[in-house]
């Protein structure tokens, strides 16, 4: 018996539990992309933002199938410990210096699912700091694009202002006017 018979031999239930654990998945992904594709699709979101949090997803699904794997190849978790720790340690530090853009990735996926504002439309954003101080009313935005971290919204004065996504869930934010409504009547080409 040659080498990688032997290794098939001793391997065998590691070896068809990552397999099908590759398996799953791959179906996994593509049947939750399928669904995210579909709710993007029927609340008429932008393609890029659906791409964005399939991207997200993938991500976290790789993590949980390498979790998968370690379990299955039964790998020591005492040993796995030590090198673990020190990569927490080295993550931690960067994802505290970089929480802002964590929570702002995070608003950007919560966004996605649950924003009732679109592409186009005009809102108005009730924070006492972005009021100028020489002009009491707030000024209204029009959303250009919605992005991981931030927004693009554009002013009466033609002005492009990027508002991050974890505020745009910590303040209150008024619709004024929906792109479908400001267009009503008008014909497309």
């Amino acid at each position: 018996m040659n080498y990688l018979e032997a290794y098939l031999i001793a391997y065998k239930s590691e070896l068809w539990g990552t397999l099908i654990s590759i398996g799953l998945l791959f179906l996994l992904k593509f049947i939750i992309a399928k669904t995210i594709r579909k709710v993007g699709k029927i609340s008429d979101l932008n393609e890029v933002r659906t791409r964005l949090i399939i991207k997200y997803v993938s991500i976290g699904l790789s993590g949980f199938g390498i979790v998968a794997l370690i379990i299955i190849w039964g790998v020591d978790f005492s040993e796995l410990g030590v090198l673990l720790s020190s990569v927490f340690a080295v993550i931690g530090v960067a994802l505290f210096a970089q929480w802002s853009m964590l929570s702002n990735v995070t608003a950007g996926v919560i966004l996605f699912f649950s924003f009732p504002f679109k592409i186009g439309d005009r809102i108005k954003i009730l924070d006492k700091e972005i009021v100028e101080k020489e002009d009491e009313e707030r000024e209204t935005y029009v959303i250009e694009d919605i992005r991981a971290f931030h927004l693009h919204l554009r002013n009466a004065k033609g002005e492009l202002v990027t508002y991050p996504n974890n505020l745009m869930l910590q303040k209150a934010v008024a619709l004024i006017d929906t792109y479908e409504r400001s267009h009503e009547g008008s014909e497309v080409l």
